[in-house]
């Protein structure tokens, strides 16, 4: 029951946010998100084991979660989509934020080499905007993130191969 009550908050929060047209993404992400069920209704009812959660805890009492949990968000090739893998790195970035209300944060939009410098600029503030909308989402108030695009003008790794361009293209949460 009190799992409930803390998610209605963040519930009515990303309804909100929805309604919310602050950030224009108009074109469709390269990536598309279904959600699939692995398990059977009833699985593991009959069994007589206690299902243990799969949620692994956060300790709010930490001075920088954020840190913890990585200051950097990597996209695909030409895509401004926050993967699934990278949401533990924006969760904790938005809990130390929220927990925080007088700490800024600048997220850093960045793409590889390939493509216009033009192109590559507005990517970048996709990139970043995504993260931001992101933690907004999460709970953090507009007056504490900004997005900012350095296109591909500060790579992480130099080298034309993919294992560099996959380092470049990134946000990055850095204090302000």
């Amino acid at each position: 029951m009190t799992a409930i009550r803390s998610l209605a908050p963040l519930a009515a929060l990303l309804v909100l946010a929805g309604c919310a047209s602050s950030v224009k993404l108009d074109e469709t992400p390269v990536e598309s998100r279904t959600a699939t069920s692995t398990t059977a209704p009833g699985a593991g009812a009959t069994s007589g084991q206690t299902n243990q959660s799969q949620v692994a805890r956060v300790d709010l009492g930490r001075q920088d979660n954020a840190a913890a949990v990585g200051r950097v968000v990597y996209f695909d090739f030409d895509s401004f989509v926050v993967k699934d893998e990278f949401r533990p790195v924006v969760e904790g970035n938005a809990k130390t934020l929220t927990s925080d209300r007088k700490k800024r944060v600048m997220v850093e939009g960045h793409t590889d080499e390939r493509g216009g410098r033009e192109y590559n600029l507005a990517l970048g503030q996709k990139r970043a905007e995504a993260v931001v909308k992101s933690l907004t989402l999460l709970g953090v108030q507009d007056g504490q993130v900004e997005a900012v695009s350095y296109g591909e003008e500060r790579p992480a790794a130099s080298g034309s191969d993919e294992s560099s361009w996959a380092k470049n293209r990134r946000a990055e949460l850095k204090d302000r």
